[in-house]
């Protein structure tokens, strides 16, 4: 018996999903946990396995933006007759494939005069343009303003190929291009995410702590790592000795290693540290699993996996879950001190600006040292002041002497 591929539900709060490509075509043998397709969610572009063994019998679903649990294919046994009026196919969002044979239709040619009238793309109640991510993605690449193209989707949506056709028309067809001093960037499915969690983040009664530590034996241990480095191991960055640090910390303090769900305070027994990055969509969170039973090479080998993966825009889902603690590192831009939003439903985050040297006064005695600044923000619903203040004392403690960590 054949069986129907529904858009899977990947994530908490996950309503849809963009497919961008299928890694099968139709009549092709798949095996069970083969990779299928690759779908774009709110956070990464993931390939989805499949669930079945059989034959890709039919691809109701090409491209385009799906609501989960829709059919989008079918897999049975080869020869097996598929009846497309037995399988509901999806009402997509964007430009699919025989599930929506009207959008793949080419639209009759126009006469001249009817050419500069073309009808306006319908908006949305709230102003916004109708169009399917993949349409937004190509117009934003290709420098072309939705506001002048035409939907042929349903109800007026733009997809894909309408840009494309938009692009390769004249351009008395277009309307006028926008002032080139105003630049309309659409929110990506991650942008849209990040604007979401950190509205969620502010809602949040917060508050800061901030302490300065002398990095001399910080940077020392770093150098001494670096020597010590074998032919293809990732080079140990600062920013890697203190996730590790930090991570220990973590455990000695579980307050401060915990999540907040509403109801309750959840802590953990292991730190799993995240690490902010500023990826081509908009920032993300990779984590570092059991840092604090990790070593910092296997930390620097971890992080060098998982920031590659960001930067390229091929994180995974289990690349982002789970992690207890956030630390954001905005040193390598010169910044000294800066405060960081939670990142819900963790309830601390840590906020690292550059080493910097520094007057200090030893032993009554005018000296220069390397020293960094921590801000610590703090959800006060699962922390109180002084489990925050107890924990920077240990980190900072922990800086000064690494060899405490051991």
């Amino acid at each position: 018996m054949a069986t129907e591929v529904k858009l899977p539900r990947l994530g908490q709060g996950m309503e849809s999903g963009t497919i961008v490509r299928w890694l099968k075509d139709e009549g092709e043998a798949v095996s069970k946990r083969e990779p299928l397709y690759e779908l774009d969610t709110d956070k990464v572009t993931q390939e989805v396995e499949a669930e079945a063994d059989g034959v890709l019998l039919k691809i109701l679903v090409r491209e385009g933006e799906v609501e989960v649990g829709k059919t989008i294919a079918v897999i049975g046994k080869e020869g097996e007759e598929v009846s497309l009026e037995a399988v509901t196919a999806p009402a997509t969002r964007g430009n699919g494939g025989s599930a929506a044979p009207a959008q793949r239709r080419e639209a009759p040619a126009a006469p001249p005069e009817a050419e500069a009238t073309a009808p306006a793309p319908a908006p949305r109640a709230d102003g916004r343009v109708k169009a399917s991510p993949l349409a937004r993605r190509i117009a934003r690449e290709r420098g072309i303003d939705l506001t002048s193209v035409a939907g042929t989707g349903p109800d007026g949506r733009i997809i894909a190929e309408d840009v494309e056709k938009a692009q390769a028309a004249p351009a008395r067809a277009l309307a006028p291009a926008p002032s080139a001093e105003v630049e309309v960037v659409e929110l990506t499915q991650t942008r849209k995410t990040i604007a979401r969690r950190l509205t969620e983040a502010w809602q949040a009664p917060v508050f800061q702590l901030g302490v300065s530590a002398d990095a001399t034996e910080l940077l020392a241990l770093r150098e001494r790592l670096v020597e010590l480095l074998r032919e293809g191991e990732a080079k140990p960055t600062v920013n890697d000795v203190l996730t590790k640090l930090v991570a220990v910390a973590l455990v000695r303090h579980p307050a401060v290693n915990s999540t907040f769900t509403g109801d309750a305070i959840q802590r953990h027994p292991a730190a799993h540290v995240g690490i902010a990055v500023a990826a081509p969509n908009g920032l993300v969170v990779p984590v570092i699993r059991d840092a604090d039973r990790s070593t910092v090479q296997q930390i620097a080998t971890a992080r060098a996996e998982v920031v590659g993966r960001a930067r390229e825009g091929k994180l995974r889902r289990e690349d982002l879950d789970g992690g207890t603690f956030t630390i954001s590192n905005l040193g390598m831009y010169g910044i000294e001190q800066f405060v960081a939003v939670l990142n819900p439903p963790q309830t601390a985050i840590l906020a690292v600006g550059a080493v910097k040297e520094t007057p200090v006064v030893v032993d009554g005695e005018l000296d220069v040292a390397p020293l960094v600044h921590l801000m610590l923000t703090c959800d006060h619903r699962a922390i109180d002041g002084a489990d925050g203040a107890e924990f920077l004392q240990t980190l900072v403690a922990l800086i000064e002497q690494p060899a405490l960590a051991l």
